[in-house]
Order: structure tokens, then sequence, then C-alpha cells
């Protein structure tokens, strides 16, 4: 009688947590989508396909971006207006949210997942938070050797608690040390070029590239140097041709790095310039629907995916890295804003702004397999990131 009290009283006690086991969710297969006209994400699971959830008042996230927790749990979405807002994944709910400047242009997270910066335009600088609590924990001001305050974009991390950015008024490009936030160090690099516009970093960690928008060129820093020194590559790549009025600038964030090269998009131009990683020199252009805005490359590196800027921001072209060759075309719909690979690659989500949606397509047949609604979709962003240097 005894034995069966026990075996009936241990069921009652194991029964709510069998109960709440269903209720259980992992992270490596969530991300979000940002809702740029409405301040809201959804937050999303693409194993799924579908939208678990919508979290309201973030702000203005007409130029939004996100990096995530090393656990995967938290994501911190910057938004224009200068807030920055720690988002739980797993309640759907904002765990914190503080408006940090006036006008902000993305961040990024440590590689310890401790420390959160902000790159700003107005009043400029970076600013840099603590993961967890989203207490200030030091401000970098963007004063140019010029003296004048500068806004700050291109902001990447980089291994040992470093974060290099670019100062878009004085054409330099800083590397802010926090490993001691404390007593933080800034090298910074000047006369780099006009209007450095964005940035981004290699998978590992090395090679920082920062495009030109006042003139044609990139600049690279190699950051296994010291002292640091900035190169100009792909110089004067339009050679003295018209460039094409610009509606969007290209995101060098959303360059495609594929094997021992780079694609780019390039400035005023219908084409993406090849680098190679080795030597810096361009190794060949590939002609596209329109002016590229992001160029993004499946996980395996095989293809790049290309969507571009008003008035052809319908149409996303697929290239082949192999042959360097247009292999497919399509129009998804209306402002096609942005597109996330799952981590493997077998599925790519497609913004579609104006017709108020998120498509997914298979990579390998370029078959459409659902649609998720959306209100004024852009940017995508899986937790996958949450493991990559740069993202």
């Amino acid at each position: 009688m005894k034995a069966a009290m026990r075996i009936l009283l241990t069921f009652f006690l194991v029964l709510p947590a069998i109960a709440h086991a269903s209720d259980l969710r992992g992270t490596g297969s969530l991300g979000l989508v940002i809702e740029r006209a409405a301040g809201s994400v959804l937050i999303v699971d693409f194993m799924a396909r579908r939208t678990v959830g919508r979290v309201q008042g973030l702000g203005d996230l007409s130029h939004a971006s996100a990096v995530f927790s090393p656990d995967q749990r938290y994501a911190y979405v910057f938004g224009r207006d200068g807030g920055l807002t720690k988002v739980d994944l797993l309640t759907a709910s904002i765990a914190r949210r503080v408006v940090q400047a006036g006008n902000a242009i993305g961040g990024a997270i440590s590689d310890d997942g401790t420390l959160i910066a902000v790159s700003n335009y107005e009043p400029g600088g970076v600013r840099v938070f603590a993961a967890d609590t989203l207490e200030p924990v030091g401000t970098i001001p963007a004063i140019g050797a010029d003296g004048k305050s500068s806004k700050t974009v291109g902001l990447v991390d980089l291994p040992g608690r470093r974060f290099a950015f670019a100062l878009y008024d004085a054409g330099e490009i800083w590397v802010a040390d926090l490993s001691a936030p404390e007593a933080l160090t800034v090298e910074k690099l000047t006369g780099v070029g006009k209007l450095p516009y964005d940035g981004n970093v290699t998978p590992n960690g090395r090679h920082y590239l920062a495009g030109l928008f006042g003139e044609d060129g990139v600049v690279h820093v190699d950051t296994w140097q010291a002292p640091l020194q900035a190169r100009r590559i792909l110089d004067r790549y339009g050679r003295g041709e018209e460039a094409l009025p610009v509606y969007k600038m290209p995101h060098l964030e959303g360059w495609a790095a594929v094997g021992d090269r780079l694609l780019l998009p390039a400035v005023g131009r219908h084409e993406l310039i090849a680098v190679d990683m080795r030597s810096f020199a361009e190794a060949g252009r590939v002609a596209t629907h329109g002016q590229p805005v992001f160029a993004v490359a499946r996980p395996d590196g095989r293809q790049v995916w290309v969507n571009f800027a008003h008035p052809k921001n319908d149409t996303i072209d697929v290239i082949d890295v192999q042959s360097m060759k247009l292999i497919h075309r399509f129009a998804p719909g209306p402002a096609v804003l942005h597109l996330e690979f799952t981590p493997r690659g077998n599925e790519v989500w497609i913004s579609v702004r104006d017709a108020n949606r998120i498509d997914i397509y298979d990579t390998a047949t370029f078959t459409k397999k659902a649609e998720i609604a959306a209100e004024k979709p852009s940017g995508i962003f899986f937790t996958a990131r949450s493991t990559r240097i740069g993202q």
C-alpha cells in the first residue's frame, strides 16, 4: 500500500512537469522579422515556417537591424530613433529598452556576448552598453582629425572584444579595444577616403572593408597587422564612366564571402565586383538586373542572391559562383528589401514589403514553399547569426 502511494505521489509530482514540457521551445530555429512601419517585430520559427509571436513598441524601425546573445535567447534591436531594445525570444516580450541617441544606424555585440555597441548619426560616435542590463559602459565620441563630430557607420565586432567602424563625415576608420572597458583604447586610421558609408568584416574576423560613397573605391584594413593600415582597393572602379543615380546605397554588410572571393555591390553600377581575398585585386564582374543593395551568399558558398534598389526592387538575381553567371532571375513582388538563408541554406526567406508578406523559397529548385503575413517587413535575422563574427 505504501509503495502504491509513493508511485501515485511521484506521478502527480511529475505530471505538471510533463504538461509544462509541451510549452518548451528551443531557440536555434527562431528569428526576427522587422515590421518597419509598425514599430514591431515578428518572432518566427523557420523550421515550422510560421510566426510564434509579435513584440510591439520598438519605436522607429525604418533602418533597423538586430544581433543575438550567444545563447540565442535575446535579440538586440537597433532602431533608427536611437532605441536599443532587448527582446526575449522565448517570452515574446521586451526585456529592456533604452533610447540612447537621437538617430542611430545599427550596432554589434562583442565576441564574448557581454557588450553591445551602437553607432550613431546624432550626436555621432559609438555608445557601449552591458548586454545583460543595458546599463551604459562607455562612450566613444567620433571627433575626426578635422576636429568635427562625425556620424559613425559600418560597426562590426572583431575578436578580442574589439569593434571596428567608420567615420562617415571625417573619412576615417577606427578600431576600439574594449578588453578593459574602463581603459578602452582606439586606433585611428585617417584620410581613408571620401564618405565611407558602410562596412563589414570577413567571416574569420581578419579583413575589414568599408565602401566609399564619395568616390569609386573600397578601403581594406587587415586587423592582424600591427600597427593597422588602411589600403585602397578597387580604386576608380568606374574608370571615368558616368555613375547612375543612386536611389539607395549598397550595403557592404550584405556582401558575399565565397571561397577565396568577395562579391561586392558597386555604387552607381548594375554589377557586382569580385575581389580576390589573397591579393584584394579585382577578379571579375557580374552584370546584374539593377543596382545591387544586398549580395548574400548561400551558406555553402555556391550561390549568391542579390536584391536591388528602386525602381527595380521587385526582382532577385541568383548568381552561380563557380561560373560567375546568372542562373535564375525572378520577381517575388513589390519592394524586396531583405533576404535571409536558413543556417544550412536549404531555404531562403525574402521580405516583400509592399505585399505585406515573407516568401519562403527552396534554394535548389527555386520553388516557393510558403508565405507568412507581415506588416511592411524589412530585415530578417535568424539566431544562427549569434555564432558568426561580424553579424
